[in-house]
């Protein structure tokens, strides 16, 4: 009876734990949405709109240049797949990196932590591309410009992997940004050598099988080509591995935790 109370009781323990969690985070996405967005003209409907315009700049501009992309494949969903994913992985990190130090005030509270912090900014990110994937997909396809995913379970699968990747990446950066500025530094540019590779504007079928080999080492790429494989379906043959891509960032996800952790030893609330 005593460890079946005890264990009762670290149930309720845990439970509570993760109310307060959530309603920190709750509060958190919040202020951060009036932080950045304020009250005024929109608000936070921009929360969406700014990866909505980025994407239908890059769907014009294709449909009006005719550009190539290695496939038959419809230009208007193949834009709107691949730059919704790359506006999802690579704006978290962004997010993220320098986000302690003018938030540290917060952390005087006991129950705000680090992890706080980050994910706020990995929520609004998550959220706001994912309102405008699902909002131009529907657009598009009420004026008749695409057809719906044909299945949505992959769609669904390869996009949650790709916010677990961009998240557990920004969460790490965030974090070692703390110890060296050098990652501030590094990570713009490389977030743009990336770009051409994650699969924005090309299918992996398109590439030498040599250069699929290589390429497919990217995590965000596998995620990509599940979630055009969910999308399309059986008109193009998809390139990926889950079991990579999950290892990857189970892998990841731990060294983000143990930076995390660092981090806390170390950070000074100013």
């Amino acid at each position: 009876m005593a460890d079946g109370a005890s264990s009762q009781d670290d149930w309720q323990a845990l439970r509570r734990g993760w109310a307060v969690q959530w309603r920190v985070l709750q509060a958190m996405v919040m202020r951060e949405i009036l932080t950045r967005y304020g009250r005024h003209n929109i608000g936070f409907l921009w929360l969406f709109f700014e990866p909505m315009i980025f994407t239908l700049g890059v769907t014009a501009l294709w449909t009006a240049t005719k550009s190539v992309h290695g496939s038959n494949l419809p230009i208007v969903p193949f834009a709107l797949t691949g730059y919704s994913c790359v506006l999802l992985w690579r704006n978290m990190p962004g997010r993220c990196i320098g986000a302690i130090l003018p938030n540290s005030s917060l952390l005087f509270h006991r129950q705000v932590k680090i992890i706080d912090i980050f994910l706020s900014r990995v929520t609004l990110e998550a959220a706001g591309a994912t309102m405008s994937f699902a909002g131009l997909g529907l657009v598009f396809w009420a004026i008749g410009w695409t057809l719906p995913p044909e299945d949505m379970l992959k769609l669904l699968g390869g996009w949650l992997l790709l916010i677990w990747f961009g998240a557990a990446l920004a969460v790490y950066l965030g974090a070692l940004a703390e110890r060296t500025e050098v990652v501030d530094k590094i990570w713009h540019p490389l977030s743009y050598l990336l770009f051409p590779l994650s699969g924005a504007s090309f299918i992996v079928d398109a590439l030498p099988k040599q250069a699929q080999d290589i390429v497919l080492y990217l995590p965000m790429l596998n995620a990509a080509e599940l979630i055009r494989e969910g999308y399309f379906g059986t008109a193009f043959t998809a390139h990926y591995s889950i079991s990579y891509t999950v290892l990857f960032n189970l892998v990841l996800s731990l060294l983000a935790l143990i930076e995390l952790r660092r981090a806390e030893r170390h950070l000074v609330p100013e």
